[in-house]
């Protein structure tokens, strides 16, 4: 059946223009806590967690809220129905049913993608097909047009979540991965996702309050999401397409007030430094150009050298190596000898600073440091740890190896 929501004033029964939804916001897998703490910081309560994604209440008015600040999700979905579907026939005589005209514009663009687990179906485009055919077909009969429909992703897109016999059809507010900043015109080799950039940073508690040196930069993701979380700038300031915007729901006042106070929330006042650095001239320069693109380029110095030469500023901060890894760079007896470097370079130089090194489960424990921490991630379908080091200085340093869990 179709959610509804209504408001009662007294003996009479109002429809809310803008009723308060199921929202869920997706993300990578093992991020959720940190988009769940980004949410409850905008003020919503989680109903419901797990780990690819976060649920809560909310109107069109959150929704626009949430998808220009969250900074570590994938997409925004609004629950429009819930059906019981044995196969794709049934799924199809049930979502033709629905108010369809309602939320897609009689003259707008659809695209169907779906995450399927039903032994009737063997492949998900044939269901996609098939709800795509439904919403058409409904629109077709009530307004005597049928949209168009594609898979191009940057207008109105439909999710459908079928397990079983149950489907939730949802719209996704996001439209495109709200990971796509825009400002990535020049990525570098492995580039770091900026959702898990993102995480990474949370996870390193940066506010911008003290210094922050990124070596091996690359395409120099990490420095720059540091960079606009420093500075309050909300992520999807950057881009000017959503999801939301292309539904009947959609209210244009209200998006140029809500883009109007994501912009008053930016800080002023200049962070501590942001240091980042590369080997390669070209990843330095793409980085620069990207920086650029983010109109975050005066917050961060680049560097052309080893990793090993990376300036530190004189005040200790945290320093982050996105290390190299051999399941899509190269082979893993080469890049041995690097992590052997990386821990001689924070054990000799980084002494006072909080150090730490992303990279592969294989690699976790080549360091040759103490770790303080190990946190788990997933990047690019490997399975990754954020280790934590605490680089004492003098003679407090740990050499002692770092073991994986």
């Amino acid at each position: 059946m179709l959610e509804e929501s209504t408001d009662k004033q007294g003996d009479d029964q109002s429809v809310d223009p803008d009723p308060p939804r199921l929202l869920r916001a997706t993300c990578a897998p093992a991020l959720s806590d940190y988009l769940a703490r980004e949410i409850e910081d905008l003020g919503h309560r989680i109903t419901k967690k797990d780990h690819t994604g976060v649920e809560m209440k909310g109107t069109m008015v959150d929704a626009m809220r949430l998808v220009l600040r969250l900074r570590t999700a994938y997409h925004l979905l609004q629950r429009f129905a819930d059906l019981k579907a044995a196969d794709a026939d049934r799924m199809y005589e049930a979502a033709v049913r629905l108010p369809w005209e309602r939320v897609i514009p009689h003259d707008g663009y659809i695209s169907v993608v779906s995450h399927i687990q039903n032994e009737t179906i063997r492949n998900t485009m044939f269901a996609n097909v098939r709800l795509k055919d439904a919403i058409v077909d409904r629109m077709q009969q009530i307004n005597g047009h049928r949209p168009d429909a594609g898979s191009n992703g940057d207008r109105t897109v439909v999710h459908l979540f079928w397990q079983k016999d149950f489907c939730r059809i949802s719209l996704d507010l996001a439209g495109q991965k709200l990971s796509d900043r825009s400002y990535r015109r020049i990525p570098s080799k492995a580039p770091m996702r900026e959702t898990i950039a993102a995480a990474v940073l949370a996870r390193m508690e940066y506010d911008g309050s003290r210094p922050l040196v990124v070596p091996m930069c690359g395409s120099g993701t990490i420095a720059i999401e540091a960079a606009l979380i420093a500075t309050g700038r909300a992520p999807g300031l950057l881009r000017s397409n959503f999801g939301i915007k292309h539904l009947r729901t959609f209210d244009e006042s209200a998006w140029k007030s809500e883009r109007a106070l994501a912009k008053k929330e930016k800080r002023s006042e200049k962070p501590a430094p942001i240091i980042a650095s590369d080997l390669d001239p070209l990843a330095v320069s793409a980085a620069k150009k990207n920086a650029v693109t983010a109109g975050v380029d005066h917050l961060i110095t680049f560097e052309v050298c080893d990793f090993a030469d990376t300036t530190l500023p004189g005040q200790p901060g945290s320093i982050i190596l996105h290390g190299e890894y051999g399941e899509r760079l190269g082979v893993d007896e080469e890049l041995e000898p690097t992590y052997g470097r990386i821990g001689d370079f924070l054990k000799q130089r980084c002494g006072g600073w909080q150090g730490w090194v992303f990279t592969s489960r294989e690699f976790a424990g080549s360091v040759g440091l103490k770790t303080a921490d190990r946190i788990t991630f997933q990047h690019g379908g490997i399975e990754c740890r954020l280790l934590k080091f605490d680089l004492y200085s003098g003679s407090r340093s740990d050499p002692g190896r770092s073991f994986d869990a």
